[in-house]
């Protein structure tokens, strides 16, 4: 039988990418018999109910009126050697460098050496890819992995931008992010209705809605659609949305864009879609891809970064340059008006994902590399 960990995991706890496969590792850890401790300013959005062996612990944030800016890292670091210690960690598994992973670098100065918790970092990506690049954090990220005792990264593509940014000599495990659906709660046809829609193909894109998910250009790509077939499109926001109202009513969207803000039960949604659209400048990843495909859906998404390690271009989905908008309305009409093709690679897209972005593999290999670094 596998030894039993003690685990503590920190992450943003809001949508995105980190938080997202953060909680639900966790929660498969959790079932899987290990004691998993969540460190955070806020329990993650998606973290079910807590139970015997899964664990919360908010970090408090002062706001000294000494600071100009509410510090986190400190008081994280502080917690996390606390639980640490109280709970006796194995691991601190942090995702996300800036500031998780050198805070968990910190906490480890502050505890005994006896009971010194091993520290594994998973890099998400513009954690390296952005603040690598700034000569503000770039010098203490590469502290943190450099003292980590194991890193691992969501996709091939960004191991290699952390050795190229960042210059680290340490070795980096590729785990690619997994999702596993839970039950939608309502019918395909509750929620299309609940949405107002009656034949319109539903094209969806989830994400935190940061600048580098190109909201303008999603809006711009379906301001040029010229379809046979009625659409509308589903944007599950993470973010503020706001900013992007005014484009809306520019482009006269209002009747073609649904915003849903912070949806937690994003199975019953995914589940009413019909296929992807992402149109991101820059993607480590992109698990909202991936949660389309585990409903049967293609994507059309722009070729960047760790996307063609998700998307198989013609069979699981279509990508185009970011800078060809052309090309991408091209795409989605394409598949917006070919029913038979949409079904065809969403058959496809449903069997790529189970086949190579499983929960067991990922959770396996976390596993392993835990063990890894304990023994």
């Amino acid at each position: 039988m596998p030894k039993k960990l003690n685990i503590g995991i920190t992450c943003y706890p809001s949508i995105g990418g980190s938080g997202i496969l953060a909680s639900a590792l966790g929660e498969k850890l959790a079932l899987k018999g290990h004691d998993v401790h969540f460190i955070s300013y806020e329990r993650p959005i998606r973290l079910p109910h807590l139970d015997n062996n899964l664990f919360f612990h908010p970090v408090k944030i002062s706001d000294y009126g000494l600071f100009k800016y509410p510090d986190y890292t400190l008081p994280l670091s502080v917690k996390m050697a606390e639980v640490a210690q109280s709970a006796s960690l194995d691991i601190l598994h942090v995702h996300y460098a800036v500031p998780h992973a050198t805070a968990a670098v910190l906490a480890k100065q502050m505890i005994a050496q006896a009971s010194l918790p091993k520290v594994v970092t998973t890099l998400h990506g513009t954690d390296t890819t952005l603040l690598g690049q700034d000569p503000s954090y770039g010098p203490a990220i590469r502290y943190a992995l450099e003292r980590s005792d194991a890193v691992t990264a969501v996709s091939h593509f960004l191991a290699s931008e952390t050795r190229r940014i960042i210059g680290t000599t340490k070795p980096i495990d590729v785990i690619h992010n997994f999702f596993e659906p839970k039950k939608a709660l309502k019918t395909r046809e509750e929620i299309r209705t609940s949405l107002g829609l009656k034949d319109e193909v539903l094209l969806c894109h989830a994400s935190n809605l940061r600048p580098l998910k190109r909201i303008d250009r999603l809006l711009n790509l379906i301001a040029g659609l010229n379809t046979q077939t009625p659409f509308k499109l589903l944007i599950l926001a993470g973010g503020d949305f706001s900013t992007h109202k005014a484009q809306v009513d520019r482009l006269k969207l209002n009747n073609k864009v649904i915003v849903l803000d912070n949806v937690a039960s994003i199975e019953d949604y995914l589940n009413a879609s019909d296929m992807g659209l992402f149109t991101s400048d820059s993607e480590s990843f992109c698990l909202g891809i991936l949660e389309a495909m585990c409903f049967g859906a293609p994507s059309v998404s722009t070729q960047v970064g760790g996307i063609p390690e998700v998307i198989e271009e013609g069979k699981t989905g279509l990508m185009c340059d970011p800078e060809n908008l052309p090309g991408l309305i091209e795409a989605a009409a394409r598949l917006i008006d070919n029913k038979a093709l949409r079904q065809t690679m969403g058959i496809e897209a449903k069997k790529r994902a189970s086949e190579l972005f499983s929960s067991d593999t990922a959770v396996a290999a976390y596993e392993a590399v835990y063990n890894r670094v304990l023994s």
